[in-house]
């Protein structure tokens, strides 16, 4: 199958229903019709922009990246003060710490923005490892994050 008929079809899939995993993705495409390896379902969730959030129900789910009218700036100023809750820098990288679930939608952020003081990002369930090239470039990183971090949070 094409990549254009199938990545359509695991859009449709995801808007539709609540998929939380490869596997999961994986056996529906089945159902529908549609074979693929797990590695070419890794790939069409990086190329589509496919983050985990967090469903109604509280499953955790994939959904798209959506991009928003805002500039790009305004995205990451609001994505870092609505799930920021702390950030550390080690030499060249930022260990960003957010709300459970949020540090995969902030790395999609920061990927889609294309910074040139970010090599690349790291996610995990409520962690994020920004990478830059120079520790003077993961300081303006780190300035940038501190800025608009939540101040009202308990836990730092």
């Amino acid at each position: 199958m094409k990549k254009e008929l199938r990545q359509a079809k695991i859009a449709q899939l995801i808007t539709q229903e609540e998929i939380g995993t490869q596997e999961e993705l994986m056996n529906v495409l089945k159902e529908n019709g549609i074979t693929a390896t797990q590695a070419t379902i890794s790939r069409d969730i990086r190329e589509m922009r496919i983050a985990k959030e967090q469903g109604e129900n509280g499953k955790i789910r994939y959904a798209i990246f959506k991009e928003s009218s805002a500039s790009e700036k305004e995205k990451l100023q609001s994505s870092i003060s609505e799930t920021v809750l702390n950030v550390v820098r080690v030499q060249f990288i930022n260990v960003i710490k957010t709300l459970p679930h949020n540090a995969n939608v902030l790395s999609a952020v920061f990927d889609g923005l294309a910074l040139e003081e970010v090599v690349g990002t790291i996610a995990g369930y409520d962690t994020l490892l920004v990478i830059s090239k120079s520790e003077e470039d993961a300081q303006e990183i780190n300035r940038l994050i501190a800025k608009y971090e939540q101040k009202d949070n308990l836990g730092k």
